[in-house]
């Protein structure tokens, strides 16, 4: 497996951009400087991060998502980040 980071990634296994084996690893994700742990899906390059919003769910059952932009930096956890 590479030791870059995606761009983008997904935690939907529908998505196109969802890679199991990278979400296995662990990622850490963090956004405008502030460590992040409920982020859906991310885009580097675009500078945006998905996070779930409360309790409430879209019409596929899944949580209710907002897009944030700004600065995103992502790096694979180690075991001991864990």
């Amino acid at each position: 497996m590479s030791d870059t980071v995606p761009d983008r990634l997904s935690i939907y296994p529908d998505s196109p951009y969802f890679n199991e084996e990278i979400l296995l690893r662990g990622i850490g994700v963090r956004f405008r400087g502030e460590e992040k742990t409920n982020v859906e899906e991310y885009c580097i390059s675009e500078g945006w991060i998905r996070v779930s919003v409360g309790r409430t769910l879209d019409r596929r059952g899944r949580p209710m998502t907002l897009k944030l932009t700004g600065p995103v930096e992502v790096w694979f956890k180690d075991k001991a980040d864990a």
